[in-house]
């Protein structure tokens, strides 16, 4: 279940790597590269926006995204990182 107000759990950081010039998300014993999209995602869970708010600010950031297209894609990716156990209720 996605938390209202998702935030990266403490167990979770989010880091730019210089190499590769895109974002990693380093979790205990693992990391995931990271995608434009998805790094911009977790930028933006930072625990007081909303899920709506999330799917607001990527609008406006990638202009040409379809509304629900957009954010059925968010959703699937907030569930997903959810369920890794990697997104809290932020407050």
């Amino acid at each position: 279940m996605i938390p209202p107000r998702p935030a990266l759990a403490p167990k979770a950081r989010l880091r730019f790597d210089r190499p590769s010039g895109g974002y990693l998300l380093l979790y205990p014993e693992r990391g995931l590269a990271l995608s434009p999209t998805a790094a911009s995602i977790l930028k933006l869970c930072d625990g007081k926006r909303t899920v709506d708010d999330i799917v607001q600010e990527l609008e406006r950031e990638y202009a040409g995204a379809q509304g629900p297209a957009l954010r059925q894609d968010v959703l699937e990716f907030l569930e997903a990182m959810s369920r890794k156990g990697l997104l809290l209720e932020g407050g």
